[in-house]
Formats: structure tokens, C-alpha cells, sequence
């Protein structure tokens, strides 16, 4: 076979009758460095897809009495992205074509060469992995945020980055804390490219995002007829992210009931769909977020102690802006040009005065609000170099932001604390909800104010 790229380890199920082809089969996958469950019949394959997620089976045809095409949509409902191989010894067109309208993947006869599994195992990784780079590009579009460049002048910063770094490749659950803004996600996803699992899964949960009713199902996933509504299986974040990662955002959000069960995940790997008793094993490292202080959030009962101590295995708190002023102009410049790009403009930067009033501002909306303040520069400015009159009103020289009791219109002080919030929150939903408004208003107050 012609020298290939070294490719991730896939969890692989083989379901052969004959335990002559199950020995070799596996023994000639493990030596690849793949994860192999051997079974005989399609009632143990079926027990064993649903306490575990595969990304690749073997299926032979007869199996026994029973027919291995009937296994195949079975097995796809367990696992949706199950790559499925058949072998048989009784190769026809009309089985091979009943085989892939079924969901099969691949088709081989037997006897088969080493070589033959290791091309088709490759080509299911390649295929896997080249679907992950898929969703995680479209999620990446979706979002729509600048290239992140991690280069900072911040002492302090630098050596979170070396933290970071240094974490990254151990399998260690990892809390982020830090403001609103302040960047957490976007390490996160940062540790997780420079480590092991960069070519697997990188899921997200924002907890506040997520109803509580629904926050269980999202992560664990749920079986058809377990609740209203609940017409087909769910896997859920966790077994997706199977080999992966799976981060959890603002954690501190994480309602009571669920603790524990995120606990005995961490602690033993296993967990339960609902609806279903059957316990499951997953291959994730969690990794999670919080902008408030969880020391008091334990204190109050709001959050578990026990939960608390297993997620602070490795702490790194990310500084706010105004810690690392050194940064801010940089950081300017990048999402300039990111802006720019997106809106087919070429700008040659900032003025001078642009950049001190940058340096000045106290940014309490951190990363995030600088992001929003370069994109509406970006989109406002009519030369190739960005000035003071792009800027919100809060960030000119010689103004500053109106606080409650200054002699100011109370729009004023209405426009900054809506600017605030949008700066601080992730969508025009969840601002909306924190200013206690609905969206079509949010809409109009930004027109009022050119938000």
C-alpha cells in the first residue's frame, strides 16, 4: 500500500460468527493502533454500539441465523456517523447493492488481504476526519470572528499561553475562568488544536444558552419516546465529541440536578442517555468556562464542592483587557484587517489619536466589546485609516462614559449600558433577555443609537 499520512485511532466493532476471521481481523487492526470490540452475533454487536460509540464496523453477512443487512440500519441508529464495512464469503452485485442502500459504506469479499483492511480503514479515517474539518470549518463561518493570533506583549499573558500550552497534550480537565469576553473559548479550542485530540471533535455547550429542561438532553443525549417531542434518538455532545473534546461554557449556569451526573461522567467516563438505564462509555476530555467566582457559588450552594475540585484540576485565569493594555492596539490592527476582508475594504490602520483613545479605554466588555468596536469602525469609516469619529461616543478624548447621577440625558446613560451588554453577551437573544426586552426593541434602541 503507497506511504499514507498517519491518521487518529478509530474505535472499531467487528460482528463475525467465525472466530478464526474475529482474531485475525482484530489483531491485524490493533497492530494499526485502533480500539477493537470483537463479537459473534448482532444482539451482542447491538449491546456493545450502545454503551459505546464506534466510528467503524465490520459486518458479516450471515451471521449464524441471522441476516447482517438487518443489522446495519440498527447500528446506524445507535451511531449516525458509523462508517459500516460488510465482508462475506458470498459476494454478489444484488448483496453489495441492497448492502449500500442499507447505509453500508464499503463492500469486501472474503478472503481478504491485510492490505484490503488497512486501505479500507483508511479511507473511513480519511473520510471521518475530513467531516470533522468539514463541520468545524461551517461552524467557524457561522461565527464569523477574527483570526486569532495568541502573540502578546502581556507578561501575564504570555504566561497563561505557556500554561496553556504546556497542558495542552495531557488529557486533564482544564476550568478557564476570566471576564465576559475575555477570550476563554477561543484558548479552549486553542488547547484543544495543539493537543492529541486536535483531529477529533471540538464540541460547545454554552449552559445559560440551553433551557435546563433541555441542558441533560443536549449533553447526554436521549432515546426516542423519553419525552414529549423526543421522535427519534439523540446522541447527544458527549458522543459526538468521542474522542474529542467537549467544552462547557459558563459552567457556574449548570443547574443543581445535573451536577452529579456531569461528576460521574468525569470521574468514571460513563453516563446514561435519558430515558434509557443502559450505561454508556465515552472517550472525552472535558474542558469549561466560568466568568463568576465558583469558590462562591460553592459557598452558596449553588455548585457542587465535589463537582468544583474534579473540574479545577489545571485553573487558568485569563486577565482582563485593561490588565494588558500593551495588547490592545495589536489586537486592533488584527481585527482591522479581519473586518476589512469581510466588508472588501483595505484599510492602512488607525490614527494616532484612534489608537490612544484604544490604549485608554477601560474595555469592560474585554475582547469581545474591542471586537465590536473595530467591526462598526470598520464598516463606518470612509478613508483607508480609521479615526476617532468612527468610535462610539464613549471612546472619543475628552468623553467618557456617563455613570448614574451625572448630569447627563438619560439616553445616554440608556445607550452605554445597552452597548455594555451587547458587548458582554453572545447573540441579540440573550442581550435582549438580560436588559429585559424584547428583540424587536433591542433592534429599534441600536438604530436610536447606531449601535
Amino acid at each position: 500500500m503507497p506511504d499514507t499520512p498517519e491518521r487518529p485511532s478509530l474505535n472499531i466493532l467487528i460482528v463475525d460468527d467465525e472466530i478464526n476471521i474475529r482474531k485475525t481481523l482484530a489483531a491485524c487492526l490493533e497492530t494499526e493502533g485502533h480500539k477493537v470490540i470483537a463479537v459473534s452475533n448482532a444482539p451482542d454487536a447491538l449491546a456493545e454500539a450502545s454503551r459505546r460509540s464506534f466510528e467503524l464496523a465490520f459486518v458479516d453477512l450471515r451471521l449464524g441465523t441471522d441476516d447482517g443487512l438487518d443489522l446495519i440500519p440498527s447500528l446506524l441508529s445507535a451511531t449516525p456517523w458509523l462508517k459500516i464495512i460488510v465482508i462475506t464469503a458470498y459476494a454478489t452485485i444484488d448483496t453489495a447493492v441492497e448492502a449500500m442502500r442499507r447505509g453500508a459504506s464499503d463492500y469486501i469479499p472474503k478472503p481478504f488481504t491485510p492490505a484490503q483492511i488497512k486501505l479500507a480503514v483508511h479511507k473511513v479515517s480519511a473520510a471521518r476526519e475530513l467531516e470533522q474539518k468539514v463541520a468545524a470549518l461551517l461552524e467557524d463561518l457561522g461565527r464569523l470572528h477574527p483570526e486569532i493570533d495568541f502573540a502578546s506583549a502581556s507578561p501575564a499573558m504570555e504566561r497563561i499561553l505557556s500554561l496553556a500550552r504546556q497542558v495542552a497534550p495531557a488529557d486533564a480537565t482544564i476550568l478557564f475562568r476570566g471576564e465576559s469576553g475575555t477570550g476563554k473559548t477561543v484558548l479552549a479550542r486553542a488547547v484543544h488544536s495543539w493537543s492529541r485530540r486536535a483531529a477529533r471533535p471540538f464540541g460547545v455547550i454554552s449552559c445559560p444558552s440551553v433551557p435546563a429542561e433541555l441542558l441533560e438532553s443536549e449533553l447526554f443525549g436521549h432515546i426516542r419516546g423519553a419525552f414529549t417531542g423526543a421522535v427519534r434518538d439523540n446522541p447527544g455532545r458527549i458522543a459526538v465529541s468521542e474522542g474529542g473534546t467537549l467544552f462547557l461554557d459558563e459552567i457556574s449556569d449548570l443547574p443543581l440536578s445535573l451536577q452529579p451526573k456531569l461528576l460521574r461522567f468525569l470521574q468514571d467516563r460513563e453516563y446514561e442517555r435519558v430515558g434509557d438505564t443502559l450505561p454508556r462509555k465515552a472517550d472525552v476530555r472535558i474542558m469549561a468556562a466560568s466568568n463568576v467566582n465558583l469558590e462562591d457559588a460553592v459557598r452558596e450552594g449553588r455548585f457542587r464542592e465535589d463537582l468544583f475540585y474534579r473540574l479545577n484540576v489545571i485553573s487558568i485565569e485569563i486577565p482582563p483587557l485593561r490588565e494588558r493594555p500593551e495588547d490592545v492596539a495589536a489586537l486592533a490592527e488584527r481585527m482591522l484587517a479581519f473586518y476589512g476582508r469581510i466588508n472588501h475594504r483595505a484599510f492602512l490602520g488607525f490614527t494616532e489619536e484612534a489608537l490612544q483613545a484604544l490604549r485608554r479605554y477601560r474595555w469592560p466588555g474585554n475582547v469581545r466589546e474591542l471586537s465590536n468596536v473595530v467591526e462598526r469602525a470598520a464598516i463606518l469609516c470612509r478613508s483607508d485609516r480609521v479615526g476617532l469619529e468612527s468610535f462610539p461616543a464613549g471612546l472619543s478624548p475628552g468623553e467618557s462614559s456617563p455613570r448614574i447621577g451625572d448630569p447627563v440625558p438619560i439616553e445616554k446613560i440608556e445607550e452605554q449600558h445597552i452597548r455594555r451588554v451587547l458587548a458582554n453577551t453572545k447573540s441579540l437573544a440573550e442581550a435582549a433577555a438580560v436588559l429585559g426586552i424584547d428583540q424587536a426593541t433591542l433592534w429599534r434602541r441600536r438604530k436610536k443609537y447606531g449601535i
